[in-house]
């Protein structure tokens, strides 16, 4: 980094305005609508800022850390709409006298948001079979069934999920 500035804001700064117009390219090419591009950018940045100030260490290749944390809020922003879609599939199979109204659907959506996010840093069949044990009520025998493990697996993957939904919480 050339001439780095005093403090972590102002470096940041001079980040945002000598890599903010490549980011928000970057990131339209992995997204598609410069709307989103342009949030995502912004949160990127806002992210930096945020970790910046708490680690103050300088950085030699701002780019190939704004592509990582941009890189982990384009995997979220994919995933918020992969569970929007499901949220939305799920109201449209509803009678209309069982719709939910737009507030309740506003915060159950923000709660399933919330709550994948609890989950994140969870493999995959450690969601799985969380979910299906606390959500769908399965027994364990099905579970390991239909996830191909063992019933110890579900066992271990169901208290490292709870666990880690536990250290989770606020």
């Amino acid at each position: 980094m050339k001439n780095c500035p005093a403090s972590p804001t102002a470096e940041v700064g001079v980040w945002y305005r000598e890599h903010h117009g490549w980011l928000r390219n970057w990131l339209r090419a992995k997204v598609g609508r410069p709307e989103d591009a342009d949030e995502l950018a912004q949160d990127t940045f806002v992210r930096v800022l945020c970790a910046h100030l708490r680690q103050q260490d300088e950085l030699r290749e701002p780019r190939a850390y704004l592509v990582t944390v941009a890189g982990r809020l384009v995997s979220n922003f994919y995933r918020r709409q992969s569970i929007e879609r499901a949220y939305l599939e799920v109201l449209a199979a509803l009678p209309p006298q069982s719709q939910p109204s737009l507030e309740t659907q506003a915060l159950m959506r923000e709660s399933l948001f919330e709550f994948d996010s609890m989950l994140d840093g969870l493999g995959s069949k450690v969601k799985q079979a969380f979910i299906m044990a606390q959500f769908q009520g399965l027994p364990y025998v099905e579970i390991a069934a239909r996830l191909n493990i063992s019933l110890r697996s579900v066992s271990t993957y169901v208290a490292r999920a709870m666990a880690h939904c536990c250290l989770m919480l606020p």
